[in-house]
């Protein structure tokens, strides 16, 4: 078991990062953290994040995190990233499930061997999008092919993640779900399933674009501890 945890854009910058992580461990009472990711790029001032990068290498140089990483870096993002930094990003986290599969940013991790970490990697993140998206739980081909295997929706989505080289970081905290969510390793998608599932990408993205972050749409202090939580960093 590891522990990931993010950095917030409000904290870029390289001092305030290198704060963030303070207050990270802080809060988890830990001195070291086993990944430290950005929480997504900010393009409107992109300096800020490089030099948050920057901070996340000096950490882990330092020893205070045993891996770095990003979080919603588009193509564009990984290349003005890559031509700066020391330390090639652990992992990239986005937002892919079967609705949603961002192939180009999944080639450009693949291309500098880039984990692809999938945040919502059963489509939650669709969900309060009505209008534009059915969640995926009802998908008929996923039904089908998890009858097939005597397995859950869930469960399917979890390992046709798996058998393409994501990481996957489902989100519960109902005990039994948590159960389900672990328990896909005693089966295997054929090709065709896993080309079923591949050919419901609809290319509409479930969480905001990534080109539209700004500190002033969603900039928010982070708190320095949790026994003052109005205390602005």
């Amino acid at each position: 078991m590891s522990l990931e945890t993010k950095i917030w854009i409000s904290d870029y910058g390289y001092d305030q990062t290198l704060h963030g992580f303070e207050k990270s461990a802080r809060k988890l009472r830990i001195d070291q953290i086993d990944l430290l990711i950005l929480h997504q790029a900010l393009p409107s001032e992109f300096g800020k994040t490089r030099e948050a990068y920057r901070a996340l290498e000096k950490l882990l140089g330092d020893g205070k995190v045993r891996a770095i990483g990003v979080s919603n870096f588009m193509v564009d993002h990984l290349t003005r990233l890559l031509d700066v930094a020391s330390v090639v990003p652990a992992v990239n986290q986005i937002e892919v499930h079967p609705y949603f599969q961002q192939r180009e940013v999944q080639a450009k991790n693949a291309e500098h061997q880039i984990l692809a970490q999938a945040c919502a990697p059963i489509g939650g993140i669709t969900f309060y999008r009505d209008g534009k998206h059915t969640s995926t739980l009802a998908d008929p081909v996923i039904g089908d092919i998890a009858a097939t295997h005597g397995k859950s929706r869930a469960q399917v989505m979890l390992r046709w993640a798996i058998q393409q080289g994501r990481s996957v970081i489902p989100k519960s905290i109902k005990p039994a779900r948590i159960v389900e969510n672990l328990d896909v390793f005693d089966f295997d998608l054929t090709d065709d399933q896993l080309a079923a599932i591949d050919g419901l990408d609809t290319g509409r993205r479930g969480g905001p674009e990534p080109t539209d972050i700004t500190l002033e749409s969603f900039g928010r202090p982070i708190p320095e501890d949790l026994n003052n939580p109005t205390r602005e960093s």
